[in-house]
């Protein structure tokens, strides 16, 4: 086994950890391709949880900057110890994945380790396509490079139907910690402030809240599916994708109760969803 194929399959074991969902997607994708989606999955997983093991926002941010400097070249040697970081590498390389949009990726992550409030629609747009609508596209360039752009349209806008879906998965961990992902004008046009979701003793406004945000995660959805664009090949990069309608039918049903109760589905539910999108198209 060579030196890439040890640190792709670590990849693979630490993602089966942190993102069951990205991993399964792994394991529907071709064999030859698997090893690399893993490193990038995990990597965003890495990124994803900086929230989760530090305490104060100076840490985690200096846990975004040593994968900024990894990816920049200043920390290739730190590498070495890391087989994850190594395994990101392997993958950059072998699949000549742009280097910008990976730290663009981890500058979007540096809202997470804060508690500003999301400050409108356009800015959690943004959020959303430099995070899940990126990770898509890279995922697209490891396993159709030819026909990825064709689907960067769909790409876009499937990510931000992702992040509002995983937004509302959130919501009661995110009101703990004091964090609020719905943009500030959703909430206001509902009748809601920021302050007032994290308080949740407006349940009425927090159900109108929560209906508008599902309704933006639907309207990007409808998006992508009308973009289309997305081979055969490419397939495995959407598969999480197909969990979205039924996250936002959950939210939509739950209403207020979103706040306090995570929606998350039934693993076999999200494993039968993907396996579907895998044959049928992840839209």
């Amino acid at each position: 086994m060579s030196d890439n194929d040890t640190h792709y399959a670590h990849c693979l074991a630490v993602l089966r950890d942190t993102d069951r969902d990205r991993y399964l997607a792994c394991l529907l994708a071709p064999a030859e391709k698997r090893g690399a989606l893993a490193a990038l999955y995990a990597f965003n997983a890495e990124l994803a949880r900086v929230r989760d093991v530090v305490r104060e926002a100076l840490p985690g941010e200096i846990r975004l900057q040593w994968w900024r400097d990894l990816l920049e070249g200043q920390a290739e040697g730190d590498a070495l110890a890391n087989p994850l970081a190594a395994g990101l590498l392997a993958c950059v390389r072998d699949h000549h994945l742009p280097v910008a949009v990976l730290t663009d990726m981890i500058e979007a992550r540096i809202f997470d380790v804060y508690n500003d409030p999301m400050e409108s629609r356009s800015a959690f747009e943004g959020y959303a396509g430099e995070t899940a609508s990126a990770l898509i596209q890279l995922a697209s360039l490891v396993l159709d490079p030819v026909n990825a752009p064709k689907s960067a349209d769909a790409a876009g806008h499937a990510g931000v139907a992702q992040t509002v879906a995983g937004a509302l998965l959130m919501l009661p961990i995110h009101r703990r910690r004091g964090q609020v992902y719905l943009p500030a004008d959703l909430l206001a046009a509902t009748g809601l402030s920021p302050e007032a979701l994290l308080r949740g003793d407006d349940k009425a406004a927090a159900g109108r809240a929560i209906e508008a945000f599902v309704g933006l995660g639907r309207e990007h959805l409808a998006k992508a599916r009308a973009a289309g664009g997305v081979s055969k090949g490419n397939r495995p990069a959407f598969l999480p994708v197909a969990l979205v309608p039924h996250i936002l039918d959950a939210a939509e049903k739950a209403g207020a109760d979103a706040l306090e109760r995570v929606l998350q589905p039934a693993q076999w539910r999200r494993q039968w969803w993907m396996w579907r999108a895998l044959r049928r198209g992840p839209f």
